[in-house]
């Protein structure tokens, strides 16, 4: 499955998932610089991606705890979701994200 990662420069990395796999795994596995610091426990938001507008209502809005570690972002927008909460599937192929600023190790 293709995936789209748009960096905070603008730059575009087209990735291979694997359904299963968290977002964030697959980026980090790819070398994209995501900080990640807390390895997916959802513990930070260093992971912190906006999903693009035509994918959030296949990937779903965050919800619960993760709402909360996004609320201290300056980054949030509506759209936004941490990474390491994101679990590919098939229908997710062609998914575009964009990491922010606040999970970009650069």
């Amino acid at each position: 499955m293709k995936i789209t990662v748009v960096l905070p420069d603008e730059t575009i990395q087209i990735l291979e998932g694997r359904p299963g796999n968290s977002l964030m795994k697959t980026m980090s596995e790819a070398g994209v610089p995501i900080r990640a610091e807390c390895g997916g426990a959802m513990a930070c938001a260093t992971c912190h991606v906006a999903v693009d507008e035509d994918w959030i209502n296949r990937v779903g809005r965050a919800k619960g705890e993760e709402t909360d570690l996004l609320d201290m972002s300056d980054y949030r927008g509506d759209t936004s979701r941490l990474s390491c909460q994101i679990r590919l599937h098939d229908g997710l192929d062609g998914l575009k994200v964009q990491l922010q600023l606040d999970a970009f190790e650069g």
